[in-house]
């Protein structure tokens, strides 16, 4: 947990939390990380949602679902902050207010639609003829939803923390949007470091590494958890089967030929670039080799699979 040594010497500042310039000593050198679990946190979910069904009939059936919902709380994880992907390890519990946003699993808009239809068979063909063109069935998911959202990051330790999971938040520039999409999913144009104002300047250490003069790297930025949404998702699965009723052992007896297309669409759905959120480093140089790249997927490429399913 960060700044268990420091929370009586933060500063609260019309520009955000100041860091002391220069860290307290640790208090006692025999421990190196005291953990702590705390239940001071709350979660607050709103949502509308949206249900048609089509009852089985003439061989049809489906149903489409949407949902618009938002989760707000101050923490996620039940027992670790980072129990999601694009959670950040160690909160700040000084003030529920810096880790107050969208819940790590909180996704605005989803919409479902899936659907079944048993094809009717031609009637009045012979034999072979007849068992070809009778028992197929169609069906398919489609699935599209907006992404989860992530933390962008000034690391390792700008402030001073002396924490193993330290960070802090950067700038950003009002009335930025700060996605651009595609593969470089951040508009890097839309974050700064911490600027040392003329009232806490005196106050200030400087970026080392900032091209800029005037930063403050004990300043917490005005950045906020979870404050940017990760790339959407859209799938679609369907499937062909192929009934084969064999009445002379049962009447409920089926063979069934099973051919199930994955993704279908073979598009590329992204997760959020929580690897790359880091967009300035400890000194104050831009993070890492490449801020806001996305680089893992949420779903995999078109897959296609043919089984035999024995139903009695």
């Amino acid at each position: 947990m960060p700044c268990i040594t420091l929370c009586r010497h933060i500063a609260k500042t019309a520009e955000g939390y100041l860091w002391p310039s220069v860290p307290s000593a640790t208090l006692n050198p025999n421990f190196g990380r005291v953990p702590a679990t705390l239940w001071n946190s709350d979660a607050i979910y709103h949502a509308l949602e949206l249900q048609v069904q089509k009852r089985f009939s003439h061989g049809l059936s489906g149903q489409a679902s949407y949902t618009w919902g938002r989760s707000i709380d101050s923490a996620s994880g039940s027992t670790d902050g980072d129990q999601f992907r694009n959670g950040l390890s160690s909160l700040f519990f000084f003030d529920p207010k810096l880790r107050r946003g969208p819940s790590d699993f909180n996704q605005t808009h989803v919409v479902v639609v899936s659907y079944s239809w048993e094809i009717p068979s031609p009637k009045g063909l012979p034999g072979v003829l007849g068992w070809i063109a009778g028992g197929w069935e169609y069906g398919g998911i489609f699935e599209a939803n907006t992404g989860v959202p992530f933390t962008v990051t000034i690391a390792p330790d700008p402030l001073g923390m002396n924490s193993t999971d330290a960070f802090s938040f950067p700038d950003i520039v009002h009335g930025c949007n700060p996605v651009q999409g595609g593969l470089n999913y951040l508009n890097l144009n839309c974050f700064t470091l911490p600027l040392a104002t003329p009232d806490i300047a005196a106050l200030c250490v400087p970026f080392s590494g900032a091209s800029a003069p005037g930063t403050c790297a004990n300043l917490l930025g005005n950045g906020r958890r979870n404050s940017i949404a990760g790339p959407g998702l859209v799938n679609l699965d369907m499937s062909l089967f192929k009934n084969n009723y064999v009445r002379r052992i049962s009447e409920q007896f089926n063979v069934q030929f099973r051919v199930e297309v994955f993704n279908i669409l073979n598009h590329t759905n992204f997760n959020p670039p929580t690897a790359n959120s880091q967009v300035f480093n400890g000194d104050g140089s831009t993070g890492g080799l490449t801020p806001g790249l996305l680089d893992t997927t949420a779903t995999t490429s078109r897959q296609v699979q043919f089984a035999v399913k024995v139903i009695w």
